[in-house]
């Protein structure tokens, strides 16, 4: 019986304004045996190695005033839209 070891890492840098920003990183890793689905596993570790960046950005990202500026100006782009302008 032979192990292999599949590791994702996943980071993502969030502009917070003023010359700041926040990289939040993530790396997970699982030992697989012969015969296991390494790339469902690989695409199951990025998927949770993605979340959990988001998870821990967001208490950051909620307080930065630089993003709750950001997003209200991305929804009001997003509703003067109509669909004629595509």
């Amino acid at each position: 019986m032979k192990f292999t070891t599949v590791s994702v890492s996943y980071s993502k840098k969030f502009n917070l304004g003023d010359y700041e920003s926040l990289e939040v990183g993530c790396s997970l890793w699982a030992q697989i045996e012969d015969g296991e689905d390494a790339d469902g596993i690989t695409q199951f570790l990025y998927q949770q190695a993605k979340t959990s960046v988001k998870l821990a950005a967001m208490p950051v990202l909620k307080a930065s005033e630089f993003q709750i500026n950001k997003a209200k100006s991305s929804k009001k782009v997003s509703s003067n839209v109509n669909e004629t302008d595509w």
